[in-house]
């Protein structure tokens, strides 16, 4: 190896942020360009200026921005799933719990954070066709939601503020749905009135 090659090398390392780097810091930039814009429009040059790492440091961390992507979306999971976790502990009923549940979507669906989107749906669109592995994680994460409201709803039908004619499963999927959907409608900027209007609308599913 020459001394110029080193010398190209040394240059490289010094452009950029060594391999010891933040990496809940640098997945959160990364999972709000992927949010905002999709993964297929996302590219390495986007994510090496939001992470502010040079692109030899993310390929080593993360091999492609397909890894860049998976492990951006463990870490959107593992936040989202703290915050709704701790909502929903905070409410007493079963029909309360629920309803925390769908605020917490709403007051995502709106404002700055409407309009940055969802990184579960936009992965949804993305992968459900093109990538199997990448696909799943999508799917796991929806299961994990429609069953998470399941056993809201049976909390509130075992305390009896949620009437035992409403069939779980059957809302829960609704509620899917229609959290899912918010998520989509928050991109084109709606106001918080009417994410609130629709999130009282939906909470007759259990009434």
């Amino acid at each position: 190896m020459t001394v110029a090659t080193l010398t190209s090398e040394a240059k490289t390392r010094s452009r950029g942020r060594p391999r010891e780097f933040d990496m809940d810091a640098a997945l959160d930039s990364a999972l709000r360009v992927f949010s905002e814009r999709g993964y297929h429009a996302t590219s390495i040059s986007d994510l090496t200026e939001a992470m502010d790492l040079a692109s030899g440091s993310i390929y080593k961390a993360f091999k492609d921005k397909r890894g860049v992507f998976l492990a951006a979306f463990g870490r959107y999971r593992q936040l989202g799933r703290w915050r709704l976790e701790a909502m929903i502990a905070s409410a007493e009923t079963g029909r309360d719990k629920v309803f925390q549940m769908v605020m917490y979507y709403t007051e995502l669906s709106y404002g700055e954070a409407g309009r940055k989107g969802c990184l579960v749906v936009g992965g949804a669109n993305d992968f459900a066709l093109l990538d199997e592995e990448a696909a799943a994680h999508v799917v796991t994460a929806f299961a994990a939601d429609e069953k998470l409201m399941a056993d809201l709803i049976r909390i509130g039908q075992a305390d009896g503020s949620i009437p035992k004619t409403v069939d779980p499963d059957a809302a829960a999927l609704a509620f899917l749905c229609f959290t899912k959907g918010l998520r989509v409608i928050g991109k084109t900027g709606r106001s918080r009135e009417e994410m609130m209007s629709a999130a009282e609308a939906a909470m007759k599913l259990v009434t």
